[in-house]
């Protein structure tokens, strides 16, 4: 079997015939996405091009559902199979998508355990295969062993500080992450913060803004990765909305989620929103269960006064722990397993008798 297109590092290792890199695509908003608009719908362009001239036997898409809707629906008229990974957000808004996805998509993979019944309402085969950090991430993250790895008084308030992934978020929230820990430390002094980063570039951006607000001295620890090391040391996350949230929920780890965005992008976003909440945790859970903190209410006084306040309050703590555990056990699926059982009949593939074989 051979696999092309577009990833990361991580899928070339594993075999992944490399075209495009996975960050060309990595923007986020309508404001981002209008400045990368050509190059993106370039890529999907070719993209196109490529794959209706050789015909592959299945396309999948991951995610990124406004590139890779079109480009599945055009494979689709022509006869390719599609499978679209990770469900669009169509629960939290823009619902009307539905449709689209209905003429696009061949066989839909749901991460969430309510979105199969929207699916099959609407006809469009689906299947929840569960979410693939269920399977990666322990029960019962070891703290006390972790700190001592990382070399971190096991008596300290520590912090895990972890302001996206994207450039783009880092240079909205690394200002106002720096500022969120110099009010903690007014309380705690002895506080102690870790920031993992996830690329070369937002480090520098991080240690540029660190530089501009004089904060240089404050004691955070930049990491190259090891975000899941970060938070099973902290006593309390601050945390950019997004799959990290959902990440520090699995790792038992009470959170603070804040956002923000251009002010465009903010207020289009609003207005299609179907739920009063936008992190992971809160809508697993149906209920506001961990504070979110948005866009004008992000102040470093409002962080830093929702993260006091969560981390002592050791009642609230074990609460949230045995909410995220439910979350847990509720999301572990055997994924990639699920997933390749659903994909194979699409190849013509008997799915028992590769379990057997397997």
């Amino acid at each position: 079997m051979r696999f092309a297109g577009i990833g990361g590092p991580k899928m070339q290792a594993a075999g992944l015939e490399l075209w495009f890199p996975m960050e060309k695509l990595a923007v986020r908003g309508y404001v981002e996405v209008l400045r990368h608009y050509r190059e993106i719908t370039g890529i999907r362009r070719e993209l196109r091009a490529r794959l209706l001239a050789a015909p592959p036997d299945l396309f999948i898409g991951v995610d990124a559902p406004d590139f890779n809707l079109d480009l599945e629906l055009a494979l689709k008229q022509n006869g390719i199979p599609t499978v679209h990974y990770v469900s669009p957000s169509i629960w939290a808004w823009r619902g009307e998508r539905i449709h689209k996805i209905k003429q696009a998509v061949s066989h839909m993979l749901a991460l969430f355990p309510f979105e199969a019944p929207l699916y099959e309402k609407a006809g469009v085969p689906v299947s929840y295969v569960g979410h693939p950090l269920a399977d990666m991430l322990p029960d019962a993250p070891k703290r006390a062993a972790m700190r001592e790895q990382m070399r971190l008084p096991r008596q300290h308030k520590v912090f895990a500080l972890l302001p996206g992934s994207r450039q783009s978020e880092v240079l909205q929230l690394a200002a106002t992450f720096i500022e969120t820990a110099r009010l903690i430390l007014q309380k705690l002094p002895d506080a102690q913060f870790l920031v993992p980063l996830a690329s070369r570039e937002t480090r520098i951006i991080f240690e540029e803004v660190q530089w501009r607000l004089e904060a240089q001295n404050l004691p955070i620890t930049l990491l190259f990765g090891h975000a899941h090391d970060a938070m099973i040391a902290a006593d309390g996350v601050l945390v950019a909305s997004g799959t990290a949230t959902l990440e520090a929920a699995l790792l038992k780890r009470p959170m603070v989620i804040t956002y923000k965005m251009p002010a465009l992008t903010y207020w289009l976003s609003k207005r299609k929103q179907y739920q009063p909440y936008v992190g992971l945790p809160n809508i697993l859970a149906g209920k506001f269960v961990v504070p979110e903190l948005l866009q004008e209410d992000a102040t470093p006084e409002n962080l830093a006064q929702a993260l006091l306040n969560l981390v002592a309050d050791k009642q609230a703590v074990a609460e949230l722990e045995d909410v995220f555990s439910d979350m847990h056990v509720a999301l572990r699926q055997n994924t990639a397993h699920k997933a390749a059982q659903a994909i194979l009949p699409y190849l013509g593939i008997n799915t028992k008798l590769a379990t057997d074989e397997h």
